[in-house]
């Protein structure tokens, strides 16, 4: 009997060793699975007509000072790229997000990973109310690195499409 009790506690030692706990951050994200990262990424901007962005919460997704931005086309027909740190995107975004209401999913995925790096291109379409009219569709570029515990966002870039910018069909899912 001694044997079976040590055979079995030896067991669930190495089983736990091989299933790493899951990091829950406050506000209940799972931060340790790359899916539950970016289900956490689209869950906090998703936000009711008149409702604030937690930003706390996005906060704890990111490494400290992580940066974002957007390409985008100026009134002179150029390409051009808004480059800023994450605190900076929430200052500007509040109003805008809460004033209207804004929800944003992710259609497609498309994943690089090396070690302990991960690149994933998100194909996202927005929304004011869940099921409203589409408003938006573009990809969001994702840098993430695994600590070995859980994924932290480094940084994140979007552009949107356009006439001259069509998503192709490899980041739709086809």
């Amino acid at each position: 009997m001694k044997n079976i009790v040590l055979l079995t506690a030896a067991v669930f030692t190495f089983a736990a060793s091989q299933c790493p706990a899951q990091v829950i951050t406050k506000y209940g994200d799972n931060v340790s699975t790359l899916d539950g990262i970016i289900k956490a990424y689209y869950d906090v901007v998703t936000v009711k007509k008149g409702e604030q962005v937690y930003y706390e919460r996005d906060s704890l997704l990111h490494v400290p000072d992580a940066h974002v931005g957007s390409g985008y086309i100026d009134k002179q027909g150029k390409q051009r790229f808004n480059y800023m740190t994450l605190k900076k995107y929430h200052q500007l975004s509040d109003a805008s997000l809460s004033r209207d209401g804004f929800d944003e999913r992710e259609i497609s995925r498309k994943i690089e990973h090396f070690g302990s790096i991960y690149h994933v291109f998100s194909t996202y379409e927005s929304r004011n109310t869940k099921n409203g009219p589409i408003i938006e569709r573009g990809i969001n570029s994702i840098e993430l690195f695994n600590d070995g515990t859980r994924f932290w966002i480094l940084a994140w870039f979007y552009d949107g499409e356009r006439k001259d910018n069509t998503i192709p069909g490899e980041y739709l899912g086809n």
